[in-house]
């Protein structure tokens, strides 16, 4: 990770944990030795790293108010929002689809909800691609979404219906569809129904 690019991620870190502080989703001797951001399956070592760095500039700059630890919760997006909804106390919430964090809004009441609008970037520190990670000499020759649906080709993505990640493979899938097969949504369906049909095992999450 670059230096720029950490300091930016720093930045929006710091932003989050004294938003999160302001509207008292911690309290206490809390507050004030430990932090528990939950997030989603794929930023294990994003946020290790991130963390490390955040409580040391944080302490730097707050020594009445400093932090002893920033633990992790991980797990598919829309799973780790309903755990918050059902009672989980986060003090920073970094799911995968903005819709997730909507449903924590409206359901718990634990953020306000128009908290997309209160930080810079519609509250999105960073952004990801898709990319397809193949085997050593790519021997199924996988080269774009249409390679996918070849017989004898597995694929290693998610469940949709509580991965946040999955959600963004499913919609990139699509718009491939309808890019190849000119909008035609019975032909789009069709395509996304082998695309599934690849997936050995949904998985909950993308670890």
């Amino acid at each position: 990770m670059t230096r720029q690019r950490l300091r930016h991620l720093l930045h929006a870190g710091l932003t989050l944990g004294a938003f999160s502080l302001c509207f008292g989703l911690v309290t206490g001797v809390r507050a004030q030795t430990e932090l528990l951001n939950v997030s989603y399956d794929p930023t294990r070592e994003l946020y290790r790293e991130i963390n490390a760095a955040f409580i040391a500039d944080w302490n730097a700059r707050n020594p009445q108010k400093t932090i002893r630890t920033i633990r992790q919760s991980h797990g598919g997006s829309g799973a780790q929002a309903r755990t918050v909804i059902d009672g989980l106390n986060a003090d920073v919430l970094t799911l995968a689809l903005a819709g997730d964090i909507d449903a924590v809004a409206q359901r718990s009441k634990k953020l306000p909800e128009n908290w997309q609008s209160r930080l810079p970037h519609n509250s999105s520190p960073y952004t990801s691609t898709i990319v397809f990670l193949v085997r050593k000499g790519n021997p199924k020759a996988i080269k774009d979404w249409g390679d996918l649906v070849k017989p004898g080709v597995q694929i290693i993505t998610p469940n949709p219906k509580t991965s946040g990640g999955a959600r963004w493979n499913y919609l990139a899938a699509w718009a491939y569809a309808e890019k190849a097969f000119n909008k035609d949504e019975a032909k789009i369906r069709d395509y996304i129904a082998k695309l599934l049909a690849n997936v050995p095992v949904l998985d909950t999450g993308a670890r």
